[in-house]
């Protein structure tokens, strides 16, 4: 009843046998790999994923931990119950009620209970064994005699007429006890070899499982970071709008109050003309010329000059407009605020790399904004500088980096040979100058659609291909961490040198053959 409970225990649900290859899902239910693997691959079809169980549902693929502990319990169990069934062999002479056989007999070919086996072994001195069905592979097939010798030669079981007067006669045999036991010490010895092996790939693949489970929390806790970024992002283009048309609605306000009063004073003339104009009309129809020249002038305030109109007559100034440079600005200084806000959150800061023309090669032209190198054809007419390059058409920028974590990136015309990378300002300038060439640089080069990577002369090919000319670099000093980085879509990480950075790093370029370099502000 026990082993009946525990075999319930140990069948899949899906398949409703005993666990093959067992895995476990997050909600901590067991199932043999290639059922539930087709489960979630039906699922996936879905478009949703769930426990068969206990039906928790799961917003990703749910990944499948092997469950070892489980998988050696299943072994156990049915070695177990192999070795259970193998035993259950019945008396051949209990016919009317199967009793179990206790020994059986290789001569008779015979199992036997306990008491035929008593009558037996009174008549008969005959070889016993343990229980057993296959009597075949007990004795020779050739002779069916009884295997009772083993011919290390030929590795083969024998029995007596084969030792004497078989194929195997002449041949240096031992009794299979023997030899049993001395392949069961060569079996243990070898046991031995491989328990340390066995020891080390479980130590290797613990050591894999830490490392997924801590790639895994890494991950859970960068997507939480993540999504707090976004969090405040939004929070903050949110105000930034509220800014961009609060700054809209008072300027609105401001011109159309100005615009309401000048309209309120010219209703105010108007009303004060169509006055003077009814009066006029009035003394036009009087008959009596006596009343007629007694009347006021009325022609004095006829004219409506700066007193009547208020000085501008009642027009709006072309300077009453919207300032749509004000709103921009507004717009823009809080857009830059979020940028600079979610690079202080990442943790790194984009700095402001100006390149340094006292070191720039006279085949390398500079860009007035000091952001751009291009390789030029004619010399240009440069002073002559200790710090200048001479022999390579390389640049260095003009401040260094010794600390923190830093992000820029340039852009390259795919024209020529371009390098970029980062050394220490004590770079030699004439020989060994090249990038890479020397351990005071790091270079990453582009050639001919591809890219290699360069330290104190070892080169590296790197295999991927060049897909967009926009690259993004990364260095964090304290870490000693280089890296360089493909900015298609999606963001490609190329190369990433260590190191344990000892001086100031600057910016470095070298442009070749039309080649041209921008650093992107």
């Amino acid at each position: 009843m026990a082993s009946a409970e525990l075999r319930d225990e140990l069948n899949c649900s899906i398949c409703l046998s005993l666990y093959t290859d067992p895995v476990s899902l997050r909600c901590g239910h067991n199932f043999c790999r290639s059922c539930i693997v087709s489960v979630l691959d039906a699922q996936e079809a879905a478009g949703g994923y769930s426990c068969p169980d206990c039906r928790a549902e799961y917003p990703e693929r749910p990944a499948l931990e092997k469950n070892r502990k489980l998988r050696s319990i299943v072994e156990r169990f049915s070695s177990t119950q192999s070795g259970m069934e193998e035993t259950r062999i019945f008396c051949t002479y209990c016919t009317k009620s199967p009793v179990p056989a206790v020994k059986s007999c290789l001569q008779c070919e015979t199992s036997l209970c306990d008491d035929h086996l008593t009558a037996h072994n009174k008549t008969m001195d005959h070889i016993l064994i343990d229980p057993t069905r296959s009597f075949f592979n007990k004795k020779c097939s050739h002779h069916k005699k009884i295997l009772e010798y083993y011919c290390s030669q030929d590795a083969a079981c024998l029995c007596v007429s084969c030792c004497l007067i078989g194929e195997h006669r002449g041949h240096q045999v031992e009794l299979l006890d023997e030899a049993s036991e001395k392949k069961k010490k060569k079996l243990r010895k070898y046991l031995d070899e491989l328990n340390p092996q066995k020891a080390e790939l479980q130590t290797r693949a613990q050591n894999l499982q830490d490392r997924k489970r801590k790639i895994q929390e890494k991950a859970s806790d960068k997507r939480k970071n993540i999504s707090k970024i976004f969090m405040d992002i939004k929070k903050q283009v949110e105000m930034a709008e509220k800014k961009a048309l609060s700054e809209v609605s008072r300027q609105e306000e401001k011109i159309v109050s100005q615009i309401s009063d000048l309209i309120k004073k010219l209703e105010i003339q108007e009303d004060e003309l169509s006055r003077k104009m009814r009066h006029v009309e009035e003394m036009c129809r009087v008959t009596d010329p006596i009343r007629l020249l007694q009347e006021s002038d009325i022609t004095v305030c006829s004219h409506g000059g700066d007193e009547d109109t208020g000085g501008d007559g009642g027009e709006v100034s072309s300077e009453e407009d919207l300032d749509e440079v004000l709103i921009s600005l507004t717009l823009h200084r809080s857009m830059r605020d979020i940028v600079t806000n979610v690079t202080s959150e990442l943790g790194f800061h984009v700095p402001d790399i100006l390149l340094d023309v006292d070191t720039a090669h006279r085949r390398v032209k500079i860009s007035e904004d000091l952001k751009t190198a291009t390789s030029s054809e004619e010399k240009q007419m440069r002073p002559e500088s200790p710090g200048r390059f001479v022999n390579y058409s390389q640049v260095l920028s003009r401040c260094g980096l010794s600390s923190g974590r830093h992000y820029w990136e340039v852009e390259w015309n795919q024209i020529g040979v371009c390098e970029l990378g980062m050394s220490y300002p004590n770079i030699e300038r004439e020989e060994e100058s090249a990038i890479g060439s020397n351990d005071k640089s790091w270079c990453l080069g582009m050639y001919n659609g591809g890219y290699k990577v360069w330290h104190n002369f070892n080169a590296l090919t790197l295999s991927v291909k060049q897909t967009c000319p926009t690259l993004g670099v990364f260095l964090d000093y304290e870490a000693g961490l280089l890296s360089f980085y493909e900015l298609c879509d999606p963001i490609r990480h190329l190369h990433t040198f260590t190191a344990s950075f000892t001086e100031p790093l600057h910016v470095v370029f070298y442009v070749n053959d039309g080649a041209s370099v921008t650093i992107r502000s």
